[in-house]
């Protein structure tokens, strides 16, 4: 645990916002859009799949209807699972550990555990979900013996979360996924040690996770 935390080592509300942005505006679902010269450079990067990934991805928050956060967790949960796939930080960044913006992720076509959660929380987040309901939560995945990143929502503070994964495509309870060991969580304003499959112990401000930081501040430049 210890080693974890040194290696990814409350925001300010300024640059909290400016993580939200997305490259894009985060406001009500049906006025978000993606800046169109971030489009232009990822067609001219990556090419014409990663041009309508970005834009299905627009299209998914913008159009958005959902009655329901259910709803919201399964269309989004569905979306990235389908349409990414999941490859190691060497084969895609060619370094050992690299958290992808959404923009990143839908870019290249393929990330790997952190990518699909990181991308689900800004998403369901553009499409109006409280921060407080969502956490990036840092597991071990027992069945293939590796450390694994999942998104969990919670509908209340004591409620038992729901589990969003890229290796299950169905929308579980946590009791219901004995195959996962929580160990620590997080989100925009804080960070949680996993005693149970619940909220946690809380440890401190999300700021402690250098990846995390820097992911937000890869955010707020708008790189690609």
């Amino acid at each position: 645990m210890g080693i974890y935390l040194k290696r990814l080592t409350s925001l300010s509300l300024t640059a909290f916002l400016a993580a939200l942005l997305l490259a894009g505006t985060v406001l009500p679902a049906g006025n978000f859009s993606v800046d169109r010269s971030v489009l232009q450079q990822a067609e001219r990067k990556y090419g014409r799949e990663a041009l309508r990934r970005l834009t299905a991805w627009e299209e998914l928050i913008a159009r958005d209807k959902s009655r329901t956060d259910r709803d919201k967790l399964e269309k989004v949960n569905r979306f990235f699972n389908e349409r990414l796939r999941f490859a190691g930080d060497w084969d895609v960044w060619g370094v050992e550990d690299y958290w992808a913006t959404p923009i990143e992720f839908l870019a290249k076509g393929a990330g790997d555990c952190e990518d699909f959660a990181i991308a689900k929380y800004f998403t369901l987040k553009a499409m109006g979900l409280e921060d407080e309901k969502l956490r990036i939560t840092y597991v071990k995945a027992l069945r293939y013996n590796i450390h694994h990143m999942v998104l969990t929502y919670y509908s209340t503070p004591e409620a038992e979360p729901l589990v969003l994964d890229n290796l299950v495509d169905s929308i579980d309870h946590a009791s219901k996924r004995n195959d996962l060991m929580p160990i620590l969580s997080f989100n925009g304003s804080g960070l949680w040690l996993a005693k149970q499959r619940g909220m946690g112990k809380p440890a401190g401000k999300s700021s402690r996770l250098r990846l995390w930081q820097d992911l937000l501040q890869k955010m707020s430049e708008d790189r690609l």
